[in-house]
């Protein structure tokens, strides 16, 4: 229904339509003061002033199917809420003073065409809500009330009932849509069009929610409905409260004229779900990650963010004269980012608004930052200091990680522009081992990565991700990718072992369930469109035939005396003064460089404490106070000469 926006004139004709309703209800009721022939010319006025638009009340009559006598009921109630003289007079009838409610009474012996069933639980007025029935009394002395969301439709006064406002969020179409979601549209309209029977729900799953809002409000503009949303998880599971959900809904949905979707999560109970589908009639989208049943048949269709070729043209679209301001900045960001089409028109805007000197830089910065808070839930951002300087490696391990980032800044061309994408079935992930003993280094090097590409860091520890219950650990995983994915952020995994160390062979139902977690985690990092690292300790637990979906296996050695003696000198700034510190004797201490940073701090605080520049003795002080930690003693041949 479309009372909310009839042209100006429409209000006043409909409140005249209601006014001359109210006086034949007062006609009825025994008002001498008005005779038939006055009703009938007020309500022939009132009509020829709606020129053939429909009044509140017929749209109310026609849309739920009321008999003459329901209309007349639910006029009745609306009329002892709006008009004085008619309260009076029905006040009178019944002997008792009105508060907003009549019997049914009285109803039945004043309009005519009265029948018992107008009150029953599955007449139009009892289902739909139209009216409240006081049930603690008899059915003819039961007090009757218009619900007072129907009175104010009546009264031509539009909004969304109180009781669903919580619930729903208004979605309004986007400007800016990629080619294959416009075809999805023509698609799901065309279906919908060609069929005689009430239209089937439509299942949106793919990895683009804001895609699936978009291609669900052009759907429903077509049949010149709007769209709400709703949270699956704030559909009631109890049986009545999700019946009484569905008919408020329904109610609604013919008063404002919409459609609803439903926002389904992996972890909502799709048992609620799929009988708030079997239920509800009118249109009705379902968004989901995954396609699932939905407890009758649906039309299924997959919404996933647009590829590199449409992105590039929504970018190119958005921008529009200010992609000039762009040098190669925008296929850098193609390349990385994987948006939907409305950030992408959200981006572009506030880009257009900004004033800066480098626009590549200030592009990349504001993809880099969206959506970053759900990962932030799941994981630690680190934030990236390091630098290639700062990296103690064989000149073998700089040239792996120099190819990490080469394939990570390439990618894009190779596979989309070369056409390597159609020759694999691998993905456009970057993946990566990083194996060695702790503190040689990985999570430094991930750091140098993500300076390089400029990029967010962050670190999942896979030992709290892994579950004891079957199914969670996917889940967890699941979480981490879906939230990481549009921002393109370095995902982290620290121990590795918790999962990878799981037995391979297959004895039991839970070591099946292991080695399909550690297959979900690899298809993952291969179709992540960003860089996933494991890191381990044990290379030698991880099965080989796991080690052979992985891109790159860097070995992170133990450092020898010359890269320790490397690692001592990068360890002080060059604003910390030193006496006579010897890189050369420290590098006979055999241990690894996250330890010899560690020693370095820890002499630093030493020697500001004495008031006195770092020296041999506070690093020998520090150096002991480390191997207690590692419960490792310190031999003498390895500090013979410091002091």
């Amino acid at each position: 229904m479309n009372t909310a926006i009839q042209r100006p004139h429409w209000s006043s004709a409909n409140q005249a339509l209601m006014v001359a309703e109210f006086a034949r209800l007062r006609m009825l009721l025994g008002d001498e003061q008005i005779s038939e022939p006055q009703v009938q010319s007020q309500l022939a006025e009132a009509r020829a002033a709606l020129k053939l638009e429909p009044a509140a009340i017929d749209e109310l009559t026609e849309a739920f199917a009321l008999s003459g006598f329901e209309r007349a009921l639910l006029l009745l109630c609306a009329g002892v809420e709006m008009d004085t003289r008619l309260v009076s007079l029905a006040a009178h009838a019944e002997a008792r003073t009105l508060n907003g409610a009549i019997s049914f009474g009285l109803a039945l012996s004043a309009l005519p065409e009265a029948h018992w069933s107008a009150l029953a639980p599955v007449s139009p007025l009892r289902y739909w809500r139209l009216v409240n029935v006081d049930t603690n009394q008899p059915l003819t002395s039961a007090s009757v009330r218009i619900d007072e969301r129907i009175l104010h439709y009546l009264a031509g006064v539009p909004y969304l009932d109180g009781r669903l406002q919580p619930l729903l969020r208004a979605i309004e179409p986007s400007s800016l849509m990629a080619d294959q979601h416009r075809r999805l549209v023509e698609h799901i309209t065309t279906t919908l069009h060609g069929s005689s029977d009430a239209p089937a729900p439509v299942q949106l799953h793919g990895n683009d929610s804001l895609g699936q809002e978009d291609v669900a409000a052009r759907a429903a503009a077509r049949f010149a409905l709007g769209l709400y949303a709703i949270k699956a998880a704030d559909l009631p599971q109890d049986p009545h409260e999700l019946q009484a959900l569905i008919a408020l809904w329904q109610r609604e949905s013919v008063l404002v004229g919409c459609a609803l979707m439903i926002e389904a999560q992996d972890e909502d109970s799709f048992s609620t779900i799929s009988r708030f589908v079997e239920k509800c009639d009118g249109l009705l989208f379902v968004a989901t990650r995954e396609p699932h049943e939905l407890g009758r048949a649906s039309l299924n269709y997959c919404v996933n963010r647009p590829g590199a070729a449409e992105q590039r043209g929504l970018w190119k679209d958005a921008l529009g004269m200010q992609a000039k301001r762009l040098n190669g900045g925008l296929e850098r960001v193609v390349g990385q980012f994987r948006l939907s089409a409305r950030m992408i028109e959200a981006m572009a805007g506030n880009f257009a608004a900004a004033d800066e000197d480098d626009a590549d830089t200030g592009l990349w910065n504001r993809c880099r930052s969206l959506r970053l808070s759900p990962l932030s839930k799941l994981a630690q951002r680190i934030e990236p200091m390091a630098q290639w300087d700062d990296l103690v490696l064989p000149e073998s391990e700089l040239e792996q990680l120099c190819k990490v980032a080469t394939q990570v800044r390439y990618r894009l061309q190779v596979y989309e522009g070369w056409g390597f994408a159609k020759q694999t079935q691998r993905g456009l992930g970057i993946s990566a081992l990083f194996a060695g003993e702790s503190g040689t280094g990985k999570t430094m090097a991930a750091e140098v990565l993500a300076n390089e590409l400029r990029l967010d860091l962050y670190r999942i520890d896979l030992a709290s991700v892994v579950s004891k219950y079957i199914g969670e650990t996917e889940k967890n995983l699941r979480q981490i990718f879906d939230a990481a994915e549009e921002s393109g952020a370095i995902l982290l995994f620290d121990e590795a072992d918790a999962l990878f160390g799981k037995r391979s062979e297959v004895k039991d139902s839970h070591d099946r369930y292991a080695n399909i977690e550690v297959s979900y985690l690899l298809q993952r990092m291969e179709a992540y469109r960003g860089l996933a690292i494991l890191t381990t300790n044990q290379k030698a637990a991880l099965d080989p035939a796991f080690s052979r979906r992985l891109r790159f296996i860097v070995q992170f050695p133990f450092p020898d005396e010359a890269l320790r003696e490397a690692i001592w000198r990068r360890a002080f700034p060059a604003l910390a003064p030193l006496d006579q510190v010897d890189p050369a004797k420290l590098a006979r201490l055999n241990v690894a460089g996250g330890h010899i940073r560690n020693m370095a701090l820890s002499a630093a605080f030493l020697a500001a404490e004495a008031g006195e520049p770092i020296s041999m003795r506070h690093l020998f002080q520090a150096a002991h106070s480390e191997a207690a930690k590692r419960e490792r003693a310190i031999t003498e041949a390895e500090t013979r000469g410091w002091l």
